[in-house]
């Protein structure tokens, strides 16, 4: 079997929009399709490997319970498949520790997990442990990245891949929640990418850090939380002429919540909205949704950026106008003489006295 290790050249007939280095400019959400189109949606699927998901494996007691619950394998396999079929770039993203890490990286005392890491004796290059699931290898031609040696993929070849692939849409599936998939996500975030978790295609070491992972952190860092079945149904569904809802639609929250159902859609109004009926946390009634935070369609759910249970505390008790809107983008850098209020920020150490 042949794959990818390195950057090769050329754009492969697609344009560079999301590399690090274009930062928040690299898409703009409230422009995107909400769907994962193949020219520019990428899945990347982060260790899956024996250690974490084969039993006999280093980490295999921690990581069983919620794989096994999850199906992980089984999701993990059906996303992979989709995305070949449909023309999404599948990448692999695992870790391989060598005598140098160790010996003269010291990574061992760097933090936590790289002294479990290092204990357990997980993920030693060329053995079984850090070889693919045999379910899960990467066919011929695809993109195996350098190994991270950390739980931040982005500290790979990975903006390489990204950049050359036009890649601005992220799909992140594989272990574990709470560590690398968690932490190369709010780094795509950072980065100006979009990204969408597949739950039930992700494990952790512990049913706790799992939902911490799905349940708390996720809906914040990242625009959607999708099973796998979602996501396939969403590649390449029509985006239509840009209504970005439709009476009768559910509306979920970043979650995965539902947050209620699509009374009307007014895409004429000066800022264009939906109006949601909804009974959660006491509203009762309707809360205006902006379009612009509708992030992803499947068939007649939409999914905006925003966790369910903090819907209630949105200013969406009447229709956003252009006012209401100016207010919250705040002033032109311009017109700013202190950032803070008081002071501005440090450009340069101080120097000593």
């Amino acid at each position: 079997m042949s794959t990818t290790t390195s950057t090769t050249s050329g754009d492969g007939g697609r344009t560079g929009r999301g590399s690090g280095s274009q930062g928040a400019g690299a898409y703009r959400p409230g422009d995107s399709a909400r769907q994962f189109d193949p020219s520019n949606t990428m899945l990347l699927v982060i260790d899956p490997v024996n250690d974490f998901l084969s039993e006999g494996g280093a980490a295999w007691e921690m990581t069983k319970g919620t794989v096994n619950s999850h199906d992980v394998i089984g999701h993990l396999r059906q996303a992979m498949d989709a995305a070949r079929s449909k023309g999404i770039p599948v990448v692999h993203g695992p870790m391989a520790y060598t005598e140098e890490d160790y010996a003269d990286g010291r990574l061992q005392c760097r933090c936590g997990i790289n002294r479990l890491m290092f204990e357990q004796k997980m993920f030693i290059a060329g053995s079984w442990g850090a070889d693919f699931h045999p379910d899960l290898r990467p066919q011929e031609g695809e993109v195996v990245l350098l190994p991270h040696k950390g739980t931040d993929v982005f500290e790979t070849d990975l903006p390489e891949h990204l950049d050359r692939l036009g890649t601005t849409h992220i799909v992140i599936a594989g272990m574990a929640a709470n560590l690398c998939c968690e932490s190369t996500g709010r780094r795509a975030v950072e980065n100006g990418y979009d990204v969408t978790f597949l739950s039930d295609a992700i494990g952790a070491e512990n049913m706790i850090a799992y939902e911490a992972s799905i349940r708390v952190n996720y809906p914040l860092i990242a625009n959607a939380i999708m099973k796998v079945d979602e996501f396939i149904r969403a590649i390449g569904a029509d985006s239509g002429d840009g209504i970005t809802a439709a009476a009768g639609d559910s509306v979920l929250g970043s979650d995965r919540g539902k947050v209620g159902e699509v009374e009307s859609v007014h895409p004429e109004a000066e800022v264009p909205y939906m109006t949601v009926t909804t009974g959660i946390l006491g509203i009762g009634g309707n809360v205006y949704v902006p379009c612009e935070a509708v992030v992803k369609r499947v068939g007649q759910e939409v999914f905006i950026n925003l966790p369910k249970l903090v819907v209630g505390k949105m200013p969406w008790d009447e229709p956003p106008t252009r006012e209401s809107q100016a207010q919250k983008m705040g002033p032109a850098l311009a017109s700013v003489s202190m950032l803070y209020g008081t002071v501005q920020p440090t450009r340069h150490a101080p120097q000593k006295p």
